[in-house]
């Protein structure tokens, strides 16, 4: 046990990029599995950062060799404790001033890379929110709860934390103070494919349901049913999801579909083994 901490703390020494050290270091954290389709992209956006860490949850496919090859240094860390913890094992590798916290698919626009560079070298806030927009099998989404979607990325290294969840993990701040806008877009390729939207489905109902479980909550056929009506008025209705079309329309069915299984898979786990 002594040796295996000593040999990942000898891993997660820093390599920081030639940098004049007069000025703020920035930091990406991302953590990945089976990323490959976007991680090159991704990175290519990022290049301008001191330091790039990548903590992988054991990928089968080409993600890490990527990631090295885009001088990213790739932790390994195949046991999985949910997307909050997996996130702070990324900001505890990281040493720079500021981090800039992004997923594996999505990709820095240059007006957002320079608004992130202008941030850090003349701070106005310990913490920056990117607009960010997403994609749904092609389309860029402008609704159905999707858009705007303003959210805390870029902060100084020791002024916030992500939460523990195990999914729909958020950035908890030591201040209350709200986070300064940046101007530019973080693009989201989020499901690209129907495959991918089935496999995020079926994963998020999973992860959603353990969390409420370890909270104590309950679900039945009945909750699943009424949560996943509202789900679905909500997004298609509410938050205007018919104004993006078919896929407003599928992105409404997804998200009851994903609450009517939360619920379900929940009342499963009460059940007496």
């Amino acid at each position: 046990m002594v040796l295996e901490y000593a040999s990942a703390c000898i891993r997660r020494a820093p390599v920081f990029h030639h940098h004049d050290m007069t000025q703020p270091t920035l930091g990406i954290a991302l953590i990945t599995y089976n990323a490959a389709a976007r991680l090159a992209q991704c990175l290519t956006s990022v290049s301008f950062a001191d330091d790039i860490v990548v903590i992988d949850g054991g990928s089968t496919d080409a993600t890490a060799e990527i990631a090295r090859a885009h001088g990213a240094r790739v932790i390994v860390e195949r046991d999985w404790p949910g997307f909050g913890p997996q996130k702070n094992r990324a900001l505890d590798a990281l040493s720079t001033d500021w981090v800039l916290s992004i997923d594996a698919d999505e990709v820095v626009t240059p007006e957002l890379a320079a608004a992130i560079r202008a941030a850090i070298a003349a701070p106005a806030a310990d913490v920056y929110a990117v607009d960010r927009l997403s994609s749904f099998c092609g389309q860029w989404i402008e609704h159905s709860g999707w858009y705007p979607d303003w959210i805390p990325r870029l902060f100084r290294r020791s002024s916030a934390r992500f939460s523990d969840d195990l999914v729909h993990e958020r950035l908890v701040m030591a201040a209350k103070t709200p986070a300064v806008r940046l101007q530019g877009k973080l693009m989201h390729y989020s499901y690209e494919d129907f495959e991918t939207v089935l496999r995020k489905l079926d994963a998020y109902s999973t992860a959603g349901a353990l969390q409420r479980h370890a909270a104590g909550k309950r679900g039945s056929l009945s909750i699943a049913i009424t949560r996943g009506l509202w789900a679905f008025a909500r997004t298609y209705l509410l938050r205007r999801g018919f104004l993006d079309g078919r896929a407003g329309f599928l992105i409404a069915v997804f998200n009851a579909q994903t609450v009517y299984y939360r619920f379900l898979k929940l009342a499963h786990l009460d059940q007496p083994r």
